[in-house]
């Protein structure tokens, strides 16, 4: 192969190319660049002829020379009549479970919601299965997968299955690379039911709720609190909001001449851009936040670039002793619609943004009820103000 033919690339441009497709820097060589935006090297070559792409991983870990020098190596191998890609799965069969397991996160990050749930992946599969991380793929056993269950199984049930299921994944993507065989030693039905208790599930739904007719005093009592915590559980009370969609929230989300606050899909639980139209009360708290700083974050915590903690709505609620939880207001928010109210189930619901079940149902909406909703948290906001505990007035959408 002629020296004109390779080293197309500079270092500069392989760091700077965006568009998708391949790029080539010759003899095989490509930086392959998706549609998400996602950069690799792939060597490509033909053999008995069938076109082969074998992946030598991102650029973020591979230099341009790493790239270049695992490409020459191909070369050597297919000048000698050897089958790089067999050659690799022989390397391969010496994996450990560490790296099968860093790989798996990598490939399926990209099909994954956000990147938080791709560091709970990571962070499991080697704080918890730090014992077999080192251990080859093909010879972790059920006692193994036994060993790193057992220690948690009992303490924390619900991380410890999370745990199990990710091991399962990894043993099961680990075979289906050629990698191990046999049955998987971390299968639950049949396998792991039979060594293991089975756990007793969670009461899920049933957060410690304020009932509605208490939340004018509740809500009183924390108009007088001044913390950045007060404003942001007031405005997480009147929106409706989750704790994860209030705490991420930022200026550049606020349309303050149109009143409405627009949550990204990814900051969603439903994975879809959600619309929540801004009462009266809650812009009239977005107006103090303005007075402080109207860039970043709208209640932010120990710096102006990081968000308020996750912890600091619930220890206001401690300081208050109240035995409520946070998330408990979308009940109370919930009750209170159902039973003060004429509004539909179906724009309480998308107030909340809860996704539809009936999958037939789900195909024909397709709207947001917006200007229903837009009444419906106008009346919540008054009701909220209304500040006499017990005075109920039933509310219909005009």
């Amino acid at each position: 192969m002629s020296g004109r033919s390779l080293h197309k690339l500079t270092a500069l441009q392989a760091a700077k190319l965006s568009r998708p497709g391949r790029h080539s820097d010759g003899g095989g060589l490509y930086l392959s660049i998706d549609e998400g935006g996602r950069r690799r090297w792939v060597f490509m070559h033909t053999r008995a002829g069938r076109r082969v792409e074998l992946g030598l991983g991102g650029r973020r870990d591979l230099t341009l020379a790493d790239a270049r020098a695992e490409a020459a190596t191909f070369r050597a191998m297919l000048a000698a009549g050897t089958d790089p890609k067999a050659e690799r799965v022989k390397d391969d069969t010496t994996q450990t479970f560490g790296n099968c397991a860093d790989a798996y996160v990598e490939a399926m990050s990209p099909s994954w919601r956000n990147a938080k749930h791709a560091a709970q992946w990571k962070m499991t599969l080697t704080k918890y299965a730090a014992a077999i991380r080192e251990r080859p793929v093909n010879e972790v056993t059920t006692q193994d997968v036994l060993d790193v269950l057992q220690p948690l199984w009992t303490r924390t049930p619900e991380t410890a299955e999370r745990l199990r299921g990710r091991i399962e994944n990894v043993l099961d993507a680990a075979k289906a690379r050629g990698l191990r065989s046999g049955e998987n030693p971390a299968r639950w039905r049949g396998h792991l039911n039979q060594l293991l208790p089975k756990r007793q599930r969670l009461t899920r739904g049933h957060h410690a709720a304020l009932p509605y007719d208490a939340v004018p005093e509740f809500m009183a009592n924390l108009g007088t609190r001044g913390a950045v915590a007060a404003r942001a559980l007031e405005f997480l009370i009147l929106t409706g909001a989750r704790s994860g969609e209030l705490l991420g929230a930022s200026w550049d989300e606020i349309n303050l001449e149109k009143e409405i606050w627009t949550v990204p899909a990814d900051r969603m639980k439903a994975g879809r851009e959600h619309r929540i139209p801004l009462s009266s009360c809650a812009m009239k708290i977005l107006a103090e936040r303005l007075e402080v700083s109207s860039i970043g974050y709208i209640f932010p915590g120990a710096t102006p670039k990081s968000p308020l903690s996750s912890m600091a709505m619930a220890m206001l609620l401690r300081r208050m002793k109240s035995d409520i939880t946070v998330h408990g207001f979308r009940s109370t928010f919930r009750d209170w619609a159902s039973e003060m109210t004429t509004f539909s189930h179906e724009v309480c619901e998308m107030a909340l943004a809860h996704t539809i079940a009936n999958k037939a149902e789900a195909a024909y909406r397709r709207g947001d009820l917006f200007e229903k909703r837009r009444k419906l948290m106008e009346a919540w906001a008054s009701y909220c103000s209304s500040g006499v505990k017990g005075k109920v007035v039933m509310l219909r959408p005009s």
